[in-house]
Parts: structure tokens; sequence; C-alpha cells
């Protein structure tokens, strides 16, 4: 691997939540879950309607507000004040859960520190540092009909963190359906991960030698679209 892929320029937290806000299309129900997957209730185009779920008992809420904004009783998942919006309803975590469990949520975005070829992934515990918590998302990864996985391509230091197999411990298996990363667009399939786009000024090639398995290059394979 190049040291010099590593100091190569990448898309920004902003950049991969907007690529993200592109996949929700009018009238899904999203959760979205901590990190950068947050940032992208702040991207929806006007005139689309895309219902927010959070597993602390809030659907239908806004964009994040600017600091010193906002009202402490209204926060999504990671504490983040919110705008809210009209038909915005408010309920218990049993009812949160019941929602996420019963198959109403049409797509989940998490972060994640590694995820397989198999789709697979693994988003609470660092086993150096010997704690985690697992939370929901063992649900959320399970109980959407779609999982989309927004995380930088490879460690600080270079690691894979699109690997063959995981060797952190699972949060679910065989769950993940796309990988959104700051050099990369990816589709987990049944034949193997799927290239879709790169970011500018990257090639395939040089995404595959930050990409642990065998990427399959899409034939419409090209820069990432924002629009």
């Amino acid at each position: 691997m190049s040291e010099n892929l590593l100091e190569k320029e990448k898309l920004d937290r902003q950049v991969m939540a907007l690529r993200t806000a592109k996949e929700f299309e009018d009238g899904l129900c999203v959760n979205l879950g901590v990190g950068i997957p947050m940032l992208a209730s702040n991207f929806v185009p006007a005139g689309r309607e895309v219902i927010f779920h959070s597993e602390n008992g809030v659907m239908g809420y806004g964009e994040i507000t600017l600091p010193g904004e906002g009202s402490l009783d209204l926060v999504n998942a990671g504490g983040q004040t919110v705008h809210p919006q009209p038909g915005m309803v408010f309920f218990g975590h049993d009812e949160s859960f019941a929602i996420v469990r019963g198959g109403h949520l049409d797509i989940s975005v998490m972060g994640a520190y590694q995820v397989s070829e198999k789709g697979d992934m693994a988003n609470y515990m660092i086993p150096e540092r010997k704690i985690g918590t697992i939370g929901g998302a063992m649900d959320l990864a399970v109980g959407a009909k779609k999982c989309i996985i927004v995380m930088n391509h490879v460690t600080k230091t270079g690691e894979f963190r699109i690997v063959k197999k995981l060797n952190y411990l699972p949060t679910a298996l065989n769950c993940v359906d796309m990988i959104v990363t700051d050099i990369a667009v990816i589709d987990v399939t049944d034949k193997g991960l799927v290239l879709k786009e790169f970011a500018p000024g990257w090639t395939p090639e040089e995404v595959q030698q930050l990409t642990e398995p065998t990427l399959i290059i899409d034939p419409d394979c090209g820069e990432i679209t924002l629009m």
C-alpha cells in the first residue's frame, strides 16, 4: 500500500453525508446513527419528504440546529438538537424498537469499524480497547430494509476497514447493502463488492489498493455524483 494514497485528498464528512442523503427517496423512513450519518439529515433536497426515526423515541425531525439554537428536549440519537417538523411524533423506547424490529424502517445508516466482503459489520468494539456497547445497532442492522455504512475507507494508520473477514467482534452478519467512504461508493452483492463510484482525483485501481477484498468494477463506474 502506497503511503502517498494515505495523504491523498479525500471527501470530508459533510460530502460523505451529502452523498449518503442522495439515497433517501421521497417518503422513506430513515434511521441515522451517531457520527457522520447524523449529518445526512441536513442534506435532504427541497421538496423531498424523508421521515427520520431515532431510537430515543422521535420520528419526523428535521435538520440539526446551529450551535446554541434548538431545544435540549428535542435531540437526535447523538444528542444533537434538531429542528421540529410538522407531524413529528414522540414515543417510548419500546415503541421505537417495535418500529425497528417490525421491519418498518426503509434505511438504516450507521458507522462501522469494519465491513466484510459478505456484508458482515462490526461497529461496537475495538478489541484492543476491551470496551464497547452494542446498543441498538444489532436491531438496526437487520431490521431495516436497507443498511448503509458510512465510514473512512481505512484507519489513520492505513489498515483495511473493508476486509475479507472481520477480525473485530461482529455486530450483525450479512446485513450491509452499501458502503459510502471518503473515497468510494460500494454495493455489497451476492457476487461480491461492486465499486460504483470513486472520489474525484482517485482511480478504481487506487481504491482497490486500500481495499482488502477484490472489487468488481461496475461497467458504469465513475466519479461520485452528489445531485
